[in-house]
């Protein structure tokens, strides 16, 4: 098997391992909701859910789907495509009370699609290339709370897109600044 996917079923493995041995002690609350990060190259709508693994700390998990459109700040002339992903991630509240200011530390997996045009030294002009990335972020996010269980949770990333499987032609990679939002409900 390949390193690239064991290494996160090793990474998740032993981090739901954590979570279910955590007592239920905790006054942090499990989170589920909606978010959309934009970046200058692309959008992500997704889905989060975070479960308490300390009294500060949750597991941050979200599925996705990105939609891209490198333009010309690729490898090629035009690189456009989608893709679907998730992330794991550790959240950290900096009180106790699980509201204000949290930071994250996670990383995305993404399966994605790019078709580009562009002159190539083989002479091709267009062509179509199927990646693997992996992203690595440090986000700090902010919940203003709209009732007792429902926060509006602005966000701002940066981090690190790196293309670690490549089948085609070599596409755009490199530094990522992401802004978001998420709507999340208290369970």
């Amino acid at each position: 098997m390949n390193k690239v996917f064991l290494t996160p079923m090793v990474i998740v493995l032993v981090v739901f391992m954590t979570v279910f041995t955590y007592g239920q002690e905790s006054k942090m609350q499990t989170v589920a909701g909606v978010e959309l990060q934009v970046y200058p190259t692309g959008v992500i709508p997704g889905v989060r859910y975070e479960v308490p693994i300390s009294d500060r700390a949750l597991l941050h998990l979200r599925a996705g789907y990105q939609f891209i459109d490198h333009r010309d700040l690729g490898k090629h002339d035009d690189e456009t495509g989608s893709g679907y992903g998730f992330s794991l991630g550790y959240k950290r509240y900096l009180n106790a009370v699980q509201t204000k200011w949290s930071f994250m530390f996670k990383t995305d997996v993404w399966f994605n699609s790019i078709d580009w045009e562009g002159t190539e030294t083989d002479g091709s002009a267009t062509g179509s290339t199927d990646i693997v990335v992996l992203q690595p972020t440090v986000q700090a996010e902010y919940d203003f709370m709209i009732s007792e269980r429902l926060a509006l949770s602005p966000s701002v990333a940066f981090g690190l897109e790196w293309n670690v499987k490549t089948e085609g032609s070599p596409t755009g990679e490199g530094p990522i600044l992401l802004v978001g939002v998420a709507l999340g409900y208290r369970l």
